[in-house]
């Protein structure tokens, strides 16, 4: 039987070889760009990440936006704290889920008023992180043009971030990306009939 000793000197020669690996990776990683990050896939996690991650740029003093297609209706939390942030430019949708409005012109005309802002915060060379949440939708609805939309990603300021968020993102987002993470739905307390939760839904 392997001895405590036995087994903590192996594992410090296993972790040797792991920081080489990755010392190694981390040095050859030396282009600066900035990114497009796409967070897709039927789990839940997808928002929460990005505004993560949005969070950290403030933290860092880096000027962001935010457009929010798809919500509007409900109170959600990281409207209440980032809207008013001196940092954070913030534009919401504001009509609600699809499947309420059930007005597909209404719905057109206000995604596209929406996007206006998202194309202001793209030509912005002082806003280096933009956020847009739930565009996917309105890729695969039909509301906005994917040549404008792709055109916009793609003659942003160099040093940009892009995190674009929901379900079913399409072959054109998913191919201009850098990163890009299927959030998968393993289990959600919604299917077993418990309501939506103040701070972890919304």
């Amino acid at each position: 039987m392997e001895s405590s000793s036995e087994r903590n000197a192996r594992h410090k020669k296993a972790m040797q070889r792991k920081k080489e690996h990755v010392d190694q990776r981390i040095a050859a990683a030396t282009v600066d760009k900035g990114l497009v990050v796409v967070l897709t896939g039927n789990g839940k996690g997808k928002s929460s990440s990005a505004f993560g991650m949005l969070a950290r740029s403030v933290g860092h003093g880096l000027r962001c936006g935010v457009v929010q297609f798809i919500k509007g209706q409900w109170e959600c939390g990281e409207h209440l704290l980032f809207s008013a942030h001196p940092l954070v430019e913030f534009h919401v949708m504001n009509t609600g889920f699809t499947w309420e409005t059930q007005d597909r012109e209404a719905d057109i005309q206000a995604a596209q008023a929406t996007w206006a802002h998202a194309e202001a915060l793209l030509k912005n060379p002082d806003i280096k992180v933009v956020l847009l949440d739930e565009l996917t939708y309105m890729l695969t609805y039909g509301y906005l043009d994917a040549d404008r939309v792709v055109q916009a990603l793609t003659e942003r300021p160099a040093d940009q971030h892009v995190i674009i968020t929901g379900r079913n993102a399409n072959d054109r987002l998913i191919g201009l990306a850098d990163t890009v993470s299927d959030v998968t739905d393993v289990k959600h307390a919604f299917n077993a009939g418990v309501r939506v939760q103040k701070g972890i839904d919304y």
